[in-house]
């Protein structure tokens, strides 16, 4: 066999290992049934502000010394618009950032070279049905998805990455992500940094083999259900975790969570607050000044940092302090000692600045910034009977109210009316109850036969399993309404509960055991088949996602 070959070989092996296990590697083949032609073309009667080709690829990039890293990443290439519209990110293998403003139509050429079936989501933005990467509309290798939207989002921070089921987390685990920041006219009358002082820091962890290549899932079962725990941090798809910034200057990070499942404690080393002007899918009212904060899979965070009384030669370290995630952090402590992991709930670093150069800007902090127009709740038409979905275990399966993923089903739960508001209740609290699971397994194992240690270690995972879950929805930003947390462990909540932004427009929540939200949102200008989902992609992939339908 060819050295190329075992490459090959070999890289579907790493890359696809959670697969390999436990799915069929898709090579080639269309996936639950869906048509082996999606290919969607231009419109010719949709004129593009911005018309950019985006590809997914197999690479090869150099991050450590030695052989070359094999990934998966997207390709940009500006047909036409602003050349400040698509920034690639050097030596690195996440995608470009995209950089868009309200109101621009936009055209997006989505080209699959990988060698299975794929389809992006964009993460957060207000598109139509057929724009927004359902699982339905995969595309095969070789084929082509044309995206065509106006932009209505508010100014924020926003993302993309591939949202084929099953596949979803190992696709952005190889390096499937990329950044897509709006901007609109209310933003751009406040002197916020812009241009070099304007920063991406996406935050993922991963695990390297003495090869220098990617390694995913290769401890069974139990570790997918847990969601995977890499053992080291990477910034912006590079594993140095520095920036090179300027004393003297005011900067706007943009911090995305793009872990697979790991969130995180954020807080700046030596004490100094976390200034927070923008969450999600907007900047806030007023900027946030917080000791720490806790950024689930999937949510951002803007950041203002100001080094003007930082002095050349200086440091700062951004870190992740310790918490008590529940059971998915014990869990992940217990199989990660052996491979030098960091435990989830662990103190370590994210992040190093080194302000090595002297510069001066004019940006200035407003103590205004946007204007909320939270939601009011009154006009909910369920405001008395929010919608409830619950997030747990049942038989070993994640579920959402106790149902599981299907391709293209929907409840009459799930079915709401155009141009209605609506209050939800997301509770990660199990509602089929421990002992019906431990019934249950305890039957299950006596048919298998099995040993008593090992009837316990599935026990375990029963009903009383509760994992932090970090709950998204398609389609829309929604406010947050209220936490309840009388269903908390205090321990858990005494860890983290300086740590949430509730303020805002916001697309992802993140829950700890126990925890419920209320959240308000509105179903407006779009019908169609969205998806909400546990952004965990590894309960994701297994089927911790669902449906709804707006008629």
């Amino acid at each position: 066999m060819s050295a190329e070959k075992m490459d090959r070989r070999n890289f579907i092996k790493l890359g696809g290992m959670g697969a390999t296990v436990f799915i069929a590697w898709p090579f080639l083949t269309p996936l639950n049934g869906v048509s082996e032609d999606n290919n969607k073309k231009p419109n010719p009667d949709f004129k593009p502000d911005l018309d950019i080709e985006l590809t997914a690829k197999e690479h090869e990039i150099s991050l450590y010394q030695g052989r070359n890293t094999r990934v998966w990443m997207f390709e940009g290439n500006l047909l036409s618009g602003d050349a400040e519209s698509l920034e690639a990110l050097d030596d690195s293998y996440l995608g470009p950032v995209i950089r868009v403003r309200k109101g621009q139509k936009t055209r997006i050429r989505f080209q699959n070279q990988l060698p299975e079936e794929s389809i992006v989501h964009w993460h957060g933005m207000h598109v139509p049905e057929e724009d927004d990467g359902h699982p339905k509309d995969v595309i095969r290798n070789g084929e082509t998805y044309v995206y065509e939207f106006e932009i209505m989002n508010r100014a924020g921070t926003y993302w993309f990455h591939p949202h084929p089921h099953g596949r979803t987390g190992p696709q952005v685990y190889n390096g499937l992500a990329g950044l897509f920041i709006v901007t609109d006219e209310e933003e751009e009358k406040l002197n916020l940094p812009g241009g070099e002082f304007d920063l991406p820091v996406v935050i993922q962890d991963r695990t390297i083999d003495n090869r220098n290549q990617l390694v995913y899932l290769t401890r069974g079962r139990m570790e997918r259900m847990n969601g995977f725990l890499g053992n080291r941090i990477f910034i912006n798809g590079k594993p140095d975790r520095k920036l090179s910034l300027k004393s003297g200057c005011k900067y706007r990070l943009r911090i995305l969570n793009g872990s697979n499942s790991r969130f995180y404690k954020l807080a700046w080393e030596d004490g100094t607050p976390l200034v927070i002007i923008g969450k999600d899918g907007s900047l806030l009212d007023s900027p946030k000044s917080k000791a720490y904060v806790m950024l689930g899979v999937a949510e951002r965070v803007d950041v203002w940092l100001d080094l003007t009384n930082r002095s050349e030669g200086s440091q700062m370290t951004l870190k992740s302090l310790s918490f008590s995630p529940g059971m998915m952090g014990m869990m992940g402590g217990m199989r990660g000692r052996d491979r030098n992991n960091l435990p989830l709930g662990s103190t370590y670093e994210i992040l190093n600045i080194n302000i090595d150069k002297t510069g001066n800007n004019n940006f200035e902090l407003p103590q205004r910034l946007a204007e909320f127009n939270k939601i009011d709740p009154a006009i909910a038409v369920n405001r008395d009977n929010p919608r409830t979905f619950r997030f747990f275990m049942r038989r070993m399966q994640w579920t959402i109210n106790g149902r599981t993923w299907e391709m293209t089903g929907v409840t009459e739960e799930e079915t709401v009316k155009l141009n209605t508001t609506e209050i939800w209740e997301i509770a990660n609290t199990g509602s089929w109850g421990m002992e019906n699971d431990r019934k249950w397994m305890n039957g299950r194992w006596r048919r298998r036969g099995r040993g008593e240690q090992d009837r316990n270690r599935e026990n375990m995972m029963g009903g009383g399993m509760q994992m932090p879950h970090p709950f998204h929805i398609h389609h829309l930003q929604f406010n947050i309404l209220e936490r309840d947390i009388s269903g908390m462990d205090s321990r858990i909540w005494n860890s983290v509960k300086d740590g949430f932004i509730d303020e805002g427009w916001q697309d992802t929540v993140l829950l700890m055991p126990g925890m419920k939200v209320k959240l308000i949102m509105r179903f407006e200008d779009f019908k169609g088949l969205f998806l909400y989902h546990c952004h965990n992609l590894e309960h994701e992939d297994m089927g911790m996602m669902r449906n709804f339908k707006i008629e």
